[in-house]
């Protein structure tokens, strides 16, 4: 969560001992078993967007770990649903823009991520479109993902995408959450967030799981706002779409756990909109180069410490 200033000022003095890019955060010290937070003095929490995606092929494990690598434990993914029924973590709702899906399939347009088993989606190559070196990367399923984020040790803001697309897939995804160990105490208040830009969908995961966490993707109008704090524990909207008084607007009301609504926005890569959003209050930022954005907003931390 964002700091607002009297606490800022005193987190930061916590946050002196650890250095500006690496350290551990202070509840990582306190609880060892704890993953490890975004390295550096209090801010907004930076989201690997997809993972590091600047840094890997997006929604991969590959990005899992570049996140990990650079130090950041929220990772953000997609997940959608396969013809057979497995869920898999892929942006886009076809194939064709981030495996070689018309080539191993060329007769299969227009590549529907719903029109494949997932056998045939375990045999694209997911890597070779971002370069090289990562050939041979594959669309994880979901529970290969959580495999992952867990041996990371890291935490995960988890979209369901385009759940019209895909009839019960609220249900299915909490189901896999749980067999994978993801909805236990721990997880639930600390390392699991479940978004999506459909009300609906948010309104049915926090019926069937009122204990999980919740966002809804979007910008509502502030005369709405009291109906999404019924359902929903954060709004995330894109960072071209909002202003400090808005953002004062959503801090104003108790979402669906009792505490006051928070705002993470998207998609910021560089250190310009970084510092704008950053000044505007924000809980959170989900950016694609996450280290980019922690590099801005903690600048921007100590610069406000210099007298």
């Amino acid at each position: 969560m964002y700091l607002r200033p009297a606490a800022a000022a005193a987190a930061a003095f916590l946050g002196l001992a650890f250095t500006a890019l690496g350290g551990a955060s202070a509840a990582a010290a306190a609880d060892p078993g704890a993953p490890a937070a975004a390295p550096g003095l209090p801010g907004p929490v930076v989201y690997a967007h997809r993972g590091a995606s600047a840094y890997a092929p997006e929604n991969t494990l590959a990005a899992v770990d570049a996140a990990m690598r650079l130090g950041f434990d929220w990772v953000e993914n997609d997940v959608q649903r396969t013809k057979d029924g497995e869920l898999v973590v892929i942006h886009d709702d076809t194939l064709a823009r981030t495996t070689d899906v018309e080539e191993v399939f060329p007769g299969r347009a227009p590549w529907r991520v719903r029109d494949f088993t997932a056998e045939e989606v375990s045999r694209l190559d997911a890597g070779s479109w971002f370069g090289a070196s990562f050939a041979g990367a594959r669309v994880p399923t979901l529970r290969e993902y959580l495999a992952r984020v867990q041996r990371n040790r890291q935490r995960l803001l988890l979209e369901i995408k385009k759940p019209e697309l895909y009839p019960g897939i609220e249900e299915q995804t909490l189901r896999v959450l749980e067999e994978e160990g993801w909805l236990d105490t721990a997880h639930v208040q600390r390392r699991l967030v479940v978004q999506s830009f459909s009300a609906d969908c948010v309104r049915l995961v926090h019926g069937l799981r009122p204990d999980v966490v919740t966002a809804f993707l979007g910008t509502p109008p502030v005369a709405d706002l009291p109906a999404y704090a019924e359902f929903t524990d954060r709004i995330n909207p894109w960072h071209t779409t909002i202003s400090a008084d808005w953002v004062a607007a959503v801090h104003g009301l108790v979402g669906a756990h009792g505490r006051a609504l928070e705002v993470d926005t998207w998609i910021v890569d560089d250190a310009v909109t970084a510092r704008k959003v950053r000044d505007m209050g924000v809980d959170g930022i989900i950016s694609n180069a996450p280290d980019v954005v922690h590099r801005a907003v903690q600048e921007a931390v100590l610069g406000s410490l210099v007298p």
